[in-house]
């Protein structure tokens, strides 16, 4: 089990309404950069808060380029440590520090990840004036937070390699009209049965079963990493929302893809199939392919909800 940081009681600030959930792709090449593809990182832009998946060399200018503000980045996740999706940590976090970053940031890697995050405090001449907390995980859920969980598994690559799930937290919707009914006022009283407090009126004591209608599930995106595909990677990322998957080789690769510990992209269809998700998108793409027209046919073959993800493409992650 990986080291929870930050659990936090459901106290029910979320509110019944539909937050924004956006996916910005910063990154979608592998091992080498091309003119058009950065190295790895994903940004989800998520109720005033970016969560960034990767941190690829470029990833500083990527995030200007697409509009986005890293102070706003809290929580970094890291899926393994081959240099393309960890090397832009080092110019990250110096140009936070240079717009006075106060607030702290989180970092999120598999074992050695606090040695790097080492070298990167004491890389230079910079002031860093914001803790940076580095969490070394493995497996099971990382991060309570009020309004999404995060959870991790060890995939199979040729290093030690961390998928990420993270899935929002729903509460079920707030009967207004029945807590009327009971003889509670708008007011204080229904923000105690919202977060999940009985109330009294009079005498009689209303508990929050009584005006919440049925659980709802929430949207779920899991992240990959590099990995073969493997059957822990069905269970991980079953109904998800958005599958987000390595697919590094086409199938006339496939003995590449095995030995070096990638997927082909009929590998991240089959997956997406048998985990029953929603949506699948391809990432980390050899720089062999200049065309992808090859990627995407072997997927949408297996799977039709397929897309292949291109820099700065957003994705917008829609409840049901």
């Amino acid at each position: 089990m990986g080291n929870i940081y930050g659990i936090n009681q459901f106290i029910g600030n979320i509110s019944n309404g539909d937050i924004n959930m956006e996916l910005t792709f910063l990154g979608t090449s592998s091992a080498l950069p091309t003119k058009t593809r950065n190295h790895p990182a994903i940004a989800l832009k998520w109720d005033g808060e970016i969560i960034l998946m990767d941190c690829g060399e470029g990833t500083q200018r990527q995030i200007s380029q697409a509009g986005l503000s890293p102070m706003k980045i809290k929580n970094i996740f890291i899926s393994h440590l081959h240099g393309d999706h960890f090397l832009g940590l080092p110019g990250l976090i110096q140009s936070m520090a240079f717009r006075g970053r106060t607030e702290p940031l989180h970092v999120f890697g598999p074992w050695r990840m606090a040695q790097i995050m080492d070298y990167i405090k004491n890389l230079g001449y910079y002031s860093l004036n914001f803790p940076i907390y580095t969490h070394e995980v493995n497996d099971g859920l990382i991060l309570d937070k009020e309004d999404y969980q995060v959870h991790c598994i060890m995939a199979d690559h040729s290093i030690p390699n961390l998928a990420y799930r993270i899935a929002e937290k729903r509460r079920p919707k707030f009967l207004k009209d029945k807590a009327l009914e009971l003889g509670i006022h708008p007011g204080p009283d229904f923000g105690k049965l919202q977060a999940g407090q009985s109330v009294k009126i009079k005498d009689e004591v209303i508990e929050p079963e009584q005006v919440l209608g049925d659980e709802r599930k929430g949207r779920i995106i899991v992240y990959s990493g590099d990995t073969r595909p493997f059957n822990g990677m069905v269970k991980f990322a079953a109904g998800c929302d958005v599958l987000i998957h390595e697919s590094t080789f086409d199938e006339s690769h496939r003995s590449r893809a095995v030995l070096t510990g990638h997927s082909t992209a009929s590998d991240a269809a089959r997956i997406a199939r048998e985990a029953q998700t929603k949506n699948l998108i391809l990432t980390h793409i050899s720089t062999r392919f200049q065309n992808t027209e090859q990627l995407e046919k072997e997927s949408l073959e297996i799977f039709s909800n397929s897309s292949l993800a291109s820099d700065f493409m957003t994705y917008e992650v829609k409840r049901e």
